[in-house]
Parts: structure tokens; C-alpha cells; sequence
């Protein structure tokens, strides 16, 4: 029987965008011919719980490395190798292609019959450095296929690899769950209990590091206000940043206006989407191109619960988006452009002259065209297809 073992550090319960791309497509193999090796999220203890507590409820075997940090050192390398021969696998799946996928030509000589790695946006920033470039090169020499989310990640990541390994890549970007995020998932309660009902919400679900660009909505607020002075930012997730955004909110005079979450349960993000009336999140390309946004599925998940979306210009994040049809595409440190954008979708009565249409009427139609999108290319159950294939 065909199997196939995942060899990831991004697996829940961890929180990210490849976390979920991973185990979402995980879910959607044949549970009887998966194996998963993975690091643990965390060391402590309540880190150690929630993952065993995760692993328990899997439809297919996870097994742990001690480590929260899996690397292709010999030890791993040898355990992966090991997995590979036990359960009687024949493909790999290399959840991120860097690092792991420097595994490949010992997993190869194990009997695996075919390597899939996957990339993401961290191997575009790679393949700009020169060491890191030349490893991205062996990866793509032993693997069959390397995956990439879409053209931009695509080409800086083939510039880094043989022409043979360039013409062997394969788009497989990540998927929404449309049952799970759609119009009507929960927001009105949120709102309730946030105490924000009846008042303008602008949502941006995201882990909180600089990337992402809560600082420029809370840099376009002032202007925001001005029009729509009870409109509120509601900033969902956790993160490093998240005392650097609380002190500029205050800094900049809106901390009123401003919501922060802290992390929320899987379960409850598709309600907090929903308690927004437009979904924004201006990333920036950082550090000369080392880090950068290789999609943005957030933008997807709230196209699918039927948000129009103001994206950044970091890297890939223009390709979840149809610009003038679904939302809006902004540089990512244009306070002033975010502000204009979202507050045309608010409703402020001059902008909405030049938008030709009325706020309810640009949301609804923007948010409608953004689910249609998604239903016709986004879903899961197609991109899952194309992965079994490819293994």
C-alpha cells in the first residue's frame, strides 16, 4: 500500500498559515497511508499537553521529535529514515523544503520512490542568499518536485535551482475550508461581546510581527476616524509585536479605537473574521527581501466569510487577491493609501462618490466576488488533488 511520510516543523498544534496549509492537506489524504514527523511546539508543559492532546485526535500517526526545532541533522535524518522503513512509506512530503529537505537523498536511498517539497516564502529570502542559495540548489536535485505558491515565490526560488530542477515546479498554494469560513460564521456574537455592534469594525487576523503591518493600520486610524469616527481596529492574534502596536496605538492618540484579541482558538477564527466588516492587512517585504509574504491565506479566508480585502505588496500577498474585484492591493507602508481604501468601503459620503457605488453596496459586491473566487479556485478538496498526484 502507497504511503506517504511528512517531514515538517510547521504542524499544529503551532500556530501559522503553513501549519494549517500542511494539516489541512494532511486531513485530506487517505488517514491509513500518512505518517507525520514533526517537532514539538513546545517544551513546557502546558506546550507538551496540547500537543499530545492534538496528536490523540489525528485520523493518522504523528510522531514527535523532543526537539521544537527539527533540523536534518544525522540523528533526524536517521529517525526520519527509520519512519520511512516501519511504516512501509514510498513517497515523502517535505512540509517546508528548507531546511528538511536536505534529508532527500537519504530518505532516496531508503527506498522512497518520490520527494515532494514544498516551498513557501522563507525560500525566496533563501535563495537571495549565497550559502543558503546553494542548498536550496541540492534540495531541488534530489527532490522530484519543488511546489511554490505561486509567481512571484516561483521566480526567485527557481533562480536558485538547475534548469532541470526549475522545470520540474509545480504551484500547490493553500486552500480555504469554505464550510468552515463563510458569511454568517459567528461574527454578530463577537461583536456582542467585544461591544462593538452597530459600529464600523475593520478586522486583521494575523500573527503580530512587523511583516504584517498592524503598525500602518494603526498609523492610518486618525484618517480612518475622521470619516467614520466609530469605526474600530480589531487586531486578532498573538505575537512578539503585539506591546510595540499597544504603545503606538496609545502614541498615536486612537487606543480607543483599537482591539487586540491576544491569540484566539482554531475553532473561533472563522466568528472573528465575521465580526468584521473589511478585512485589512498591509504586509511589507522586510529586510532586503529576506522576509516577505509568500501569499497570505488570511486574505482567502475572508474573501470566503465574504470581506472585501485591503492587501499589502509584500511578495505573493497580491496573489490572494483580485485587485478592484475582491479588494484592494496597497503598499504596505502607506498609512495614508490604507486609510483611503478602507474608508471608501466604509462609507465615507465623499470617497463613496468616487467610488460610484455606496459602502454596502461596494462590500457586498466585492465580498460576493471574493466567495465566488474562492469556491472556484481556493478550495481544499481541488489543491488536495493536485497533491496526490504529485506523490
Amino acid at each position: 500500500m502507497h504511503k506517504t511520510l511528512i517531514v515538517t516543523n510547521d504542524f499544529p498544534p503551532r500556530p501559522g498559515g503553513i501549519q494549517a496549509f500542511l494539516h489541512n492537506m494532511a486531513l485530506r489524504l487517505d488517514p491509513e497511508r500518512v505518517v507525520v514527523y514533526a517537532s514539538t511546539w513546545k517544551r513546557t508543559r502546558e506546550g507538551v499537553e496540547a500537543t499530545a492532546a492534538f496528536d490523540a485526535e489525528q485520523p493518522f500517526t504523528v510522531v514527535r521529535d523532543r526537539t521544537t526545532m527539527l533540523l536534518p541533522t544525522p540523528a533526524a535524518t536517521r529517525r526520519a529514515v527509520g519512519l520511512l522503513r516501519e511504516h512501509g512509506c514510498t513517497s515523502v512530503w517535505f512540509g517546508a523544503a528548507a531546511p528538511l529537505g536536505l534529508m532527500a537523498p537519504a530518505l532516496r536511498r531508503a527506498g522512497a520512490e518520490r520527494i515532494v517539497a514544498t516551498t513557501h516564502g522563507h525560500e525566496a529570502g533563501w535563495a537571495q542568499l549565497p550559502a543558503a542559495r546553494q542548498l536550496l540548489r541540492r534540495i531541488g536535485e534530489s527532490t522530484d518536485t519543488i511546489t511554490y505558491l505561486g509567481e512571484y515565490t516561483r521566480s526567485r526560488i527557481a533562480r536558485a535551482l538547475t534548469p532541470e530542477a526549475a522545470a520540474r515546479m509545480v504551484r500547490l498554494p493553500p486552500g480555504v475550508d469554505e464550510k468552515t469560513f463563510h458569511p454568517g460564521s459567528g461574527g454578530d456574537e463577537v461583536r456582542a461581546r467585544l461591544g462593538l455592534t452597530d459600529r464600523p469594525v475593520v478586522v486583521c487576523v494575523s500573527r503580530l510581527v512587523p511583516r504584517k503591518g498592524q503598525d500602518t493600520l494603526i498609523r492610518a486610524m486618525p484618517a480612518i476616524l475622521a470619516a467614520e469616527p466609530d469605526a474600530v481596529l480589531l487586531i486578532v492574534g498573538g505575537g512578539p509585536y503585539e506591546k510595540d502596536l499597544r504603545r503606538l496605538a496609545a502614541d498615536t492618540g486612537v487606543a480607543a479605537s483599537v482591539r487586540f484579541t491576544g491569540a484566539v482558538p482554531w475553532s473561533e477564527l472563522p466568528a472573528h473574521y465575521g465580526a468584521g466588516d473589511v478585512f485589512a492587512m498591509p504586509c511589507r517585504t522586510r529586510r532586503g527581501g529576506l522576509d516577505v509574504e509568500g501569499l497570505g491565506i488570511v486574505y482567502l479566508e475572508a474573501s470566503a466569510t465574504g470581506l472585501p480585502v485591503v492587501a499589502g505588496d509584500s511578495g505573493g500577498a497580491p496573489d490572494a487577491v483580485l485587485d478592484g474585484e475582491t479588494g484592494w492591493v496597497v503598499r504596505g507602508d502607506a498609512p495614508a493609501e490604507t486609510a483611503e481604501r478602507i474608508v471608501v468601503l466604509l462609507g465615507d459620503a465623499e470617497l463613496r462618490v468616487i467610488a460610484l457605488l455606496s459602502d454596502e453596496e461596494l462590500r457586498r459586491s466585492m465580498g460576493r466576488r471574493g466567495r465566488e473566487w474562492v469556491e472556484e479556485k481556493w478550495r481544499w478538496d481541488l489543491l488536495a488533488d493536485e497533491l496526490k498526484t504529485l506523490l
